[in-house]
């Protein structure tokens, strides 16, 4: 066998990684993976050849990013995946766009209403300019998180941060539950 053809074959230790870490809940919201929520980046080899585990967080201060960490090489650890490191990426800054569907609906299980509309970043990470400018306050009643409750949109926001940062705390008007909503950005 000669180089080019260790370069076409597939690397399996790879693809193991990938289904080991599809298991690693988010510290926070347990019901979701750090892959759902769009954390995990990549897997890849880094020049050295040793596995590297690309994550971002949901943003640069957050304080979950060493448990993930840790998380990530107790679970390769326990598959026999070994050697490893993980590389935490700041940028592009995680956006919510980078959530999946399944996500989204497990948090809505999990009674956390999740993020409305996109930010018009897709689901492709990718480089691009930010521009900071105030967000347009909700007031109509479209353009408030539905309950994960009820599903009644006829709810008020309490607070700008709910239990973490990524969240804000709201109530429903209809049936009195107060709900977190992970904020889109």
């Amino acid at each position: 066998m000669n180089a080019a053809d260790t370069l076409m074959e597939p690397d399996t230790t790879l693809a193991h990684a990938w289904t080991v870490l599809e298991a690693v809940p988010d510290p926070e919201i347990p019901v979701v993976s750090i892959r759902e929520l769009g954390i995990l980046r990549d897997v890849r080899r880094g020049a050295d050849g040793t596995l590297e585990v690309v994550i971002t967080p949901t943003y640069s201060g957050c304080p979950a990013m060493s448990q993930i960490a840790e998380d990530i090489g107790q679970a390769l650890n326990a598959a026999g995946i070994l050697p490893h490191r993980v590389v935490t990426v700041l940028a592009p800054a995680w956006t919510t766009d980078w959530m999946t569907t399944e996500a989204r609906d497990k948090l809505r299980q999990y009674g956390i209403a999740p993020p409305m509309g996109n930010c018009g970043s897709g689901h492709t990470p990718t480089e691009k300019t930010i521009r900071f400018m105030p967000r347009a306050v909700m007031h109509a009643t479209h353009d408030r998180p539905a309950c994960p409750q009820c599903g009644s949109v006829h709810t008020e926001r309490l607070a700008q941060f709910g239990s973490t940062a990524c969240k804000a705390l709201y109530r429903c008007l209809d049936c009195r539950e107060p709900f977190d909503y992970f904020k889109p950005y």
